[in-house]
């Protein structure tokens, strides 16, 4: 019986500090309680008194009894993949659907029905701000019915802190993790010659994106490295994590 409470505090606060974006070492800071306990308390083997708990509480900006009742998290029953371009999330994320039995839903497919136009056009026309916008919109509507569903994002969804702690919230965060050698091979392989298109820097520059997007990847729930191994292997990794 204990085992399970530590166990559903462990979950629910670490939901709630991924939530937010914060490490480990922050809310070590924050309240007083020391990284290595947490890490236990987050495994589900941390004793904590009543004390400690409600200073931890306070840290993740919530309280004692959220932290302890079985409704203050909600289920997150969609899986999101994130990743830049070349990661692997359509291949990856149509064959995790087919095997659980949900529906596969690309958001950048919704961006586009939403306005009417190719990304190229919207880019173009309207600019990022706006698709930033209009992709925090689309977001919060696929996810308001809180159905299962496999999630494929945009590569630059992380880069939005509002927007990604709202999929983080809502979805269990899946980081297709790949050298900039795949990306860049898995895009030419579909036919795409753009990387390379007048623009000899093109892969330096995938190189520094991928750089300055890593540490906001690696706020995921889980990572699974996509290099050198197959979909299938890929999509058996993620079953184990997320279960």
């Amino acid at each position: 019986m204990l085992d399970d409470v530590l166990a559903a505090l462990g979950r629910r606060a670490r939901a709630q500090r991924l939530a937010h974006g914060w490490t480990l070492r922050e809310i070590a800071e924050r309240s007083g309680v020391s990284s290595r306990f947490l890490v236990q308390l987050e495994g589900g083997h941390g004793n904590i008194s009543v004390r400690r708990l409600a200073d931890l509480a306070t840290a993740l900006e919530t309280t004692a009894g959220d932290l302890l009742t079985s409704t203050a998290t909600p289920v997150r029953s969609a899986i999101a993949l994130l990743g830049l371009r070349g990661a692997g999330k359509t291949t990856i994320g149509k064959r995790l659907a087919r095997r659980r039995r949900v529906p596969f839903v690309e958001l950048d497919k919704h961006i586009e029905k939403a306005a009417d136009l190719s990304l190229g056009e919207l880019f173009t026309l309207h600019g990022e701000d706006y698709y930033r916008r209009l992709e925090r919109d689309v977001l919060t509507e696929v996810l308001s019915e809180g159905k299962p569903m496999v999630l494929a994002t945009g590569g630059g969804l992380v880069a939005s802190p509002d927007t990604f702690a709202m999929l983080r919230r809502a979805a269990v965060t899946v980081w297709l993790r790949a050298s900039p050698e795949d990306h860049w091979n898995r895009v030419v392989r579909q036919g795409d010659r753009r990387p390379m298109a007048d623009h000899p820097q093109a892969m330096a520059d995938l190189r520094g994106l991928l750089a300055l997007r890593e540490p906001l990847y690696a706020m995921a729930d889980h990572t699974v490295d996509t290099s050198a191994v197959t979909v299938d292997a890929v999509v058996d990794a993620i079953e184990r994590l997320v279960g």
